[in-house]
């Protein structure tokens, strides 16, 4: 029913559900949800300025990882690498996985 409350908007950017079963860091899975949120949806669907400064601070708070949680979020990055291949999932959703850590300059990956 259209103006429904519970529908999607045409343009929001949406990460597909990750099972848990795959060991993913909860926390990592709803950074990725909002980054994919802030910085996919259409202007339509959010207001770019706000999105923009949201995905800011996370992005600032994400460059503070260091050592064992970077490499962790890596290790993370790699399984759902692995998992949306074998899923068949979109290119644009597994680039998005494979340059997450230089787009978002974490770790090593940033001068790369």
């Amino acid at each position: 029913m259209a103006g429904d409350a519970s529908e999607v908007p045409e343009g929001a950017a949406v990460f597909p559900l990750i099972p848990a079963e795959l060991g993913v860091h909860p926390l990592l899975l709803a950074v990725l949800h909002a980054v994919v949120f802030f910085d996919g949806s259409a202007e339509g669907v959010i207001n770019d300025a706000a999105a923009d400064e949201a995905l800011n601070y996370l992005v600032t708070y994400l460059q503070r990882l260091q050592g064992p949680e970077l490499q962790r979020v890596r290790e993370d990055l790699s399984v759902l690498s692995e998992y949306g291949r074998s899923n068949d999932w979109p290119a644009e959703e597994l680039q998005f996985l494979t340059n997450f850590l230089r787009d978002y300059a974490l770790g090593e990956e940033a001068s790369s």
